[in-house]
Parts: structure tokens; sequence; C-alpha cells
């Protein structure tokens, strides 16, 4: 289990992820006031994917200098 989680694709993924919801934030906030609830929800949920993925960078890199 944790060798997936620390997986290469795994990191990736989540960076994408959090890549795409920020552009979508991003996109939402230059439509105007309208969707400011929504664009708050996606730019907190696009840094938790993004601090996600740099964590488990982290943590892998550790986990395999380790053995």
């Amino acid at each position: 289990m944790i060798e997936l989680l620390l997986s290469r694709a795994t990191v990736i993924t989540l960076a994408v992820i959090g890549g795409i919801l920020a552009v979508l934030a991003h996109l939402l906030q230059a439509r105007g006031r309208g969707f400011a609830a929504h664009t708050r929800k996606l730019n907190i949920a696009a840094y938790v994917a993004m601090a996600a993925s740099m964590f488990l960078f982290i943590v892998a890199g550790f986990w395999r200098a380790r053995a």
C-alpha cells in the first residue's frame, strides 16, 4: 500500500489534478463575481492536491534513500 502511495504515478497524478483545479478556479474567477464561492473551494482543493503531491514526493525521496 505504501509503495502505491509513494509511487511516481501517484505523485504526478496529484500534481496534475491540482494544476487542472487551479486553472478551472482561475477561469471561474475571470468570469465574474458570481462564482466566488466555487472559485474559493476549487483553489483550496487545488492547493491541497498540490501540497499532498509535494509531501509525497519528499517522503518518497526519504523512503527510497532508506531502502
